[in-house]
């Protein structure tokens, strides 16, 4: 081997070997809470934190059991170990309801440059019965829940909302991520402004809003109601009413069986196409600024034939079938 060949042998196996001591250094110290409270059912699950991440699950003990772990990613073990002094976790119980609060009660502006910095991270592991209530907040992570029967409420202003196998009522909001909704059986109210909502198998009513993301949802028996500013909107073998708007893309909207009321579909950026079973009866009012409006149904018309315009009964006529876009076509399918 060369000189010049064993020089760069000895460069590259130096740079491995600081960047393999790097990662072992930006570990840092790890500290780890462990709490558990005797509850009954139907109790909830407050939590409150300046940051961190929440992750809940279910089982069959009437118990809430707590994992808090909390670790800092620098390379100075000193300053390392101040900082988890300075992140506090307190924790209460007020009869079946289990209180966590997790802060920087001694320095205000710790809240602010962790968050700017990202050097500590904290994750909540948590554990509950099945039938509990949870009602979560923090400024700084992704919230998980999955298998919780009663009502659940998650807020964050760093990142997604990820819902899986929620019986009870859904309220959800974040400032700075996506929301996933996998099977829920109560009603259901997502909001975020940084990113897409994804739902599926929906039992009840859902409203979702986003303005900064696409919207798709499939499998719902009740009314949907979602409203995106920069992206399409795809609804899936919808059982009920569809309400649908978005300045930014298309709509696609499938209707598997008879709605209960108006159907009210707009777009300014996108077309529209409906996909219905043969069976569903509607009146319809369709306009299209930037296309053409089609039909594959039978249709009794309402005043003069036009191009971009439609204005009929659908079968035998019933609740309002409303579309509007000056960004594409509007199309009438048959499933």
């Amino acid at each position: 081997m060369k000189i010049d060949e064993k020089r760069g042998l000895g460069i590259l196996l130096s740079i491995l070997m600081l960047t393999a001591g790097a990662e072992i250094a930006a570990a840092g110290p790890q500290e780890i809470i462990r709490e558990s409270f005797d509850v009954a059912p139907n109790g909830t699950l407050r939590l409150e934190s300046d940051i961190g991440s929440i992750a809940i699950r279910t089982h069959m003990s009437e118990r809430v059991e707590v994992t808090v772990k909390r670790e800092v990613r620098t390379m100075n073990r000193r300053r390392a170990e101040e900082i988890l002094k300075d992140f506090h976790v307190a924790f209460d119980q007020k009869g079946d309801d289990v209180i966590i609060q997790g802060d920087f009660p001694n320095d205000p502006w710790q809240r602010f440059w962790r968050n700017i910095t990202n050097s500590l991270r904290v994750k909540f592991e948590i554990t509950v019965p099945e039938m509990y209530n949870c009602d979560l907040y923090t400024r700084g992570g992704k919230i998980e829940i999955e298998g919780i029967e009663g009502s659940v409420t998650a807020r964050t202003s760093g990142g997604g909302l990820y819902f899986r196998e929620i019986a009870g009522p859904i309220n959800g909001r974040t400032s700075g991520g996506r929301i996933e909704i996998d099977s829920a059986a109560g009603p259901v109210v997502v909001k975020t402004s940084g990113g897409g909502i994804q739902a599926r198998d929906i039992e009840n009513d859902i409203k979702a809003d986003t303005s900064g993301g696409r919207i798709v949802i499939a499998r719902v028996r009740g009314i949907v109601d979602a409203d995106t500013s920069g992206g399409s909107i795809t609804i899936d073998e919808a059982e009920d009413a569809v309400r649908a708007r978005t300045s930014g893309g298309s709509i696609t909207a499938t209707l598997i069986s008879q709605p209960s009321g108006e159907c009210n579909l707009r777009t300014s950026g996108g077309s529209i196409t409906v996909n219905m079973t043969p069976e569903v009866s509607m009146d319809v009012d369709a306009h299209a600024s930037g296309g053409r409006v089609s039909t594959e149904f039978p249709v009794t018309l309402r005043g003069e034939i036009k191009r971009n315009e439609l204005k009929a009964q659908l079968n035998r006529g019933g609740p309002l079938l409303f579309l509007r876009t000056s960004g594409g076509g509007i199309r009438i399918k048959k499933r």
